[in-house]
């Protein structure tokens, strides 16, 4: 059972990474209402990923790898839980204005340099949760 919820842990991560990058190449030119539609269906199954792996994540250090006391004891866990935590926070001014403009006959273009920097920081805490995952991979940082 602890292989199927790696495989679903890390099958939830690449398809948070997908939509991430789906919404970064379609927000490089003009939105059109068409398009926000779209980044509002992409950006619905980035946050069902996100869910997922949050659930699934939380069960594997629960119930199917080594315990949440050992988790709890290394420094790289939490800083990858503290910034999945800063990344979904982040997520929310995006999800907001996608789900408004998909509801717009016009979608105003002066958003768009707040949410495209916006998603670059959020891809640039999924990196530095990669590294944690690394670290944790190699039992860096553990101090119990």
């Amino acid at each position: 059972m602890s292989i199927v919820f790696a495989f679903l842990h890390h099958l939830a991560a690449f398809v948070l990474v997908a939509a991430l990058a789906a919404e970064m190449v379609l927000l490089k030119g003009e939105v059109t209402p068409q398009i926000a539609r779209r980044l509002a269906r992409i950006d619905a199954l980035y946050g069902a990923s996100a869910g997922i792996l949050l659930v699934v994540g939380l069960l594997r250090v629960f119930y199917f790898e080594k315990g949440a006391a050992y988790y709890f004891h290394s420094a790289p866990f939490i800083a990858k839980l503290a910034l999945f935590v800063a990344v979904g926070l982040l997520s929310i001014y995006p999800t907001v204005r996608f789900r408004r403009w998909s509801k717009e006959r016009v979608v105003p273009q002066a958003d768009l340099p707040k949410v495209r920097r916006t998603l670059h920081l959020q891809l640039a805490g999924v990196v530095l949760i990669l590294l944690c995952a690394a670290m944790m991979a190699r039992a860096v940082g553990f101090f119990g």
